[in-house]
């Protein structure tokens, strides 16, 4: 990891937080949003001494995964877009599969060892391991229905994947269908497939009545994002993350979240930490880390890995957390 990937950015942001109102009158619109932001926030964690400081880690079942895990939408086009009509396909025009080859190498360079995506990426990620010789681990989606449990559990362990969980649209759907006892039976598949097994939602309702089932997984996967963004949920918006319409929020109770989560043993990967993008990583990383999240899901062009990875690392460093290290 070099240490022009690992100071240089810093230095600037600490100069604009520094020197936000010179700033203003030198940046364009989309910059002086961001050093406003960042003063609000105070001052930006210091990075630690070492420059070459490893990416911390933590384990899930018998897997050591990085705290901060590569998001699999930028990589597969599933792009959260608000009104905006062309930006999935910009996504996909830029994300070439040389692109994601590369995204994924910048990654382990970073000490990012484990990407989280759909199953239909695991061919890109094979080709990436057997063409490349890269080592990244995969922690694949699957989508059970009362109909078919087991398919796409067996097409991730079949595609290399490390670890497996209930994607979370399918989580918030079956448990609103009162659909738990697939829930349990799909996490048991995972399970004697030799995978460590997991539950994605954005509904806290997911993981409170999962809890209270005694199923049993052995990791959650929660959204957790502040609403301290210009497109947040509106007060006339629906709180039900399952039924809005605007793709503009995806975690609609992030005190009751936190505080549930306090209770629970498991590990927690938290995903849309910043809002789909609309929040900056220094205010989402740490919002994150310090509520309580294990490890946090991140979506990655190749530009912002090395960035990213640093944020990381300083967010763990400074985190001040209640919840204990589950992992």
């Amino acid at each position: 990891m070099r240490m022009d990937a690992r100071v240089d950015r810093r230095h600037f942001l600490k100069g604009a937080v520094t020197a936000a109102s010179a700033a203003t009158a030198a940046f364009g619109l989309e910059e002086q949003i961001l050093v406003s932001h960042l003063a609000q926030a105070g001052p930006v964690p210091s990075l630690p001494d070492d420059a070459l400081t490893p990416m911390p880690r933590g384990k899930i079942g018998n897997v050591s995964v990085s705290r901060l895990i590569c998001g699999g939408n930028l990589i597969g086009g599933w792009a959260h877009s608000r009104d905006l009509i062309y930006v999935s396909r910009l996504f996909k025009s830029y994300n070439t599969e040389e692109k994601i080859l590369e995204t994924l190498h910048l990654c382990e360079q970073q000490g990012v060892n484990t990407i989280l995506t759909n199953p239909v990426s695991g061919g890109v990620i094979n080709r990436y391991w057997n063409e490349k010789g890269g080592k990244i681990q995969w922690i694949s989606e699957v989508h059970p229905t009362p109909d078919d449990y087991k398919t796409t559990v067996q097409s991730a362990v079949d595609n290399g994947a490390s670890l497996a969980y209930i994607q979370g649209a399918v989580g918030d759907r079956l448990v609103a269908d009162g659909q738990l006892e697939l829930i349990a039976k799909t996490v048991t598949f995972i399970k004697e497939s030799g995978l460590p097994a997991g539950v994605g939602a954005h509904a806290l309702g997911v993981i409170t009545a999962c809890e209270s089932a005694g199923i049993n997984p052995d990791f959650y996967v929660k959204t957790l994002h502040s609403e301290d963004y210009w497109s947040a949920r509106k007060p006339d918006q629906t709180t039900e993350v399952i039924r809005n319409p605007h793709d503009n929020f995806w975690c609609s109770d992030p005190a009751e979240t936190i505080a549930f989560m306090k209770q629970v043993t498991k590990p927690w990967i938290a995903f849309k930490v910043l809002a789909a993008g609309a929040i900056h990583p220094e205010q989402g990383f740490r919002y994150a880390f310090e509520n309580g999240a294990d490890f946090i899901c991140v979506g990655m062009f190749d530009f912002q890995v090395a960035d990213d990875a640093n944020i990381a690392i300083a967010a763990v460093s400074d985190s001040r957390r209640e919840r204990p290290w589950q992992a």
